[in-house]
């Protein structure tokens, strides 16, 4: 744009009236490189228009952008109030007035972007993050952070969590009952106080709490969102509360509850899956006719998100290839007995019913996975075998909930193989009887 256009005399009417009359504007520079004021007049017996055009700075070709707007009218023929008619002077405020505007605009929102997320805000990008990548753990996190988190947290800002305020909540959710599930619309109902064991298993249960609140900030605080990780680092879990996995089954007393099942419900089915591979019950819900080849079952989506392999003894490659024969490759490998698919807690009552009929002390669907660890441990299966077959990835939590079980072997071990040479030290002391 010219120079002589670009500084075009509006200061006064008579200036204005000698402009030509044009359908673009007339420009004059009020910050170099940034800022303009135009004038409009498209006929000449009506007034001008005021407006204001904006450097934006360059595309990705390379070429300016502007943007221009209205400011109002100009006082051609009616005196200036300030606000519909506007005088040079009123135009050139109003011009500089939008550019502070826009630039507070602009600020504020590079402000809320670069602002610490809410604990809310956390939690959704995290339940985001795991519906790509770990979406067998979404249940247990939306679920934990619904009750828990929310209430407790939901609108502070991450990085006003503090150490003292987090540790507080963790110990108020240790002191209060355990919730009872309760159908919709009801009160909500509890357990009584935690004592003893149910004291410990309480625990327990806040530090899986704890522990998923530390895994939405991590994340957060991974993605740059917040600059500082100490006030959840420093809150620890309650300690001495993990007690080895309870409730696995003898090989005779999981035999009775595999005769017990209803077959005619398909739940036998279901039972003898989660015997012969240790999985849980999600992993076997979503099983397919094509994920059992070559005498393995392929867990497509797992707790983790990962797959996996799982191998199988001869008997289960028998009994998953009598199960998968002849149907279709996309078929839903187990279920019902009225042909639908396994969903979420149709196994609890089927479970139940069967642990009655069996004689034995009832157990969850979920200890059909600890018996299978358990019987495979007490078998001398390599714990790193038994680990990849349940999916973790390496032996940590094997060790942890059934090492023990490996305490006997260890020691029947020693007494077979460590060295003999028949030699027994002799002694003259005799013990006591006590006395009846």
């Amino acid at each position: 744009m010219a120079r002589a256009v670009r500084d075009a005399k509006m200061e006064t009417r008579a200036a204005r009236a000698r402009l030509p009359v044009q359908n673009k504007p007339h420009w004059r520079c009020l910050v170099p490189g940034a800022l303009h004021l135009g004038y409009t007049r498209r006929r000449a017996d009506q007034p001008g228009a005021w407006s204001a055009r904006r450097y934006l700075g360059k595309d990705a070709r390379g070429v300016g952008r502007y943007s221009e707007e209205r400011l109002g009218l100009a006082d051609d023929y009616q005196d200036a109030d300030g606000t519909l008619y506007l005088s040079f002077a009123d135009a050139q405020r109003a011009a500089h007035e939008r550019v502070a505007a826009a630039r507070a605009e602009v600020a504020a929102v590079a402000d809320e972007a670069s602002r610490p997320p809410t604990v809310a805000e956390a939690v959704a990008d995290y339940v985001a993050h795991l519906r790509l990548e770990r979406p067998g753990a979404l249940r247990e996190v939306e679920g934990r952070a619904r009750t828990h988190i929310l209430p407790a947290f939901g609108e502070r800002r991450v990085d006003a969590l503090t150490t003292d305020a987090l540790v507080r909540w963790r110990d108020a959710m240790a002191a209060a009952p355990a919730r009872l599930r309760t159908r919709p619309g009801e009160q909500q109902r509890h357990k009584t106080a935690a004592v003893g064991d149910a004291l410990r298993s309480r625990r327990a249960t806040v530090n899986r709490t704890v522990t998923v609140l530390k895994a939405v900030l991590n994340h957060a605080f991974r993605l740059g969102r917040v600059a500082d990780d100490t006030a959840w680092r420093r809150v620890k879990p309650f300690g001495r509360v993990d007690a080895a996995r309870p409730g696995h089954l003898s090989e005779e007393e999981a035999a009775r509850l595999l005769n017990a099942a209803n077959a005619a419900s398909g739940f036998r089915d279901l039972v003898h899956a989660a015997l012969m591979t240790g999985c849980r019950y999600g992993e076997l819900c979503a099983l397919e006719v094509r994920d059992f080849a070559r005498g393995r079952i392929t867990i497509r989506m797992s707790k983790s998100g990962k797959a996996r392999q799982v191998r199988l003894s001869d008997e289960g490659a028998e009994f998953f290839r009598s199960l998968t024969a002849g149907r279709p490759a996309d078929e839903r490998m187990l279920l019902r007995g009225d042909g639908a698919p396994w969903g979420p807690s149709h196994q609890s009552r089927p479970m139940l019913v069967a642990c009655r009929a069996a004689r034995v002390e009832p157990i969850g669907f979920h200890q059909l996975r600890h018996t299978w660890a358990s019987l495979s441990v007490m078998n001398s299966m390599p714990l790193m075998v038994v680990a990849e077959n349940l999916g973790h990835a390496d032996t940590r939590m094997v060790e942890k909930h059934y090492g023990h079980l490996t305490e006997d072997y260890m020691d029947e071990a020693v007494r077979a193989a460590a060295p003999r040479f028949g030699v027994a030290r002799q002694s003259s002391v005799v013990p006591l009887r006590r006395a009846p």
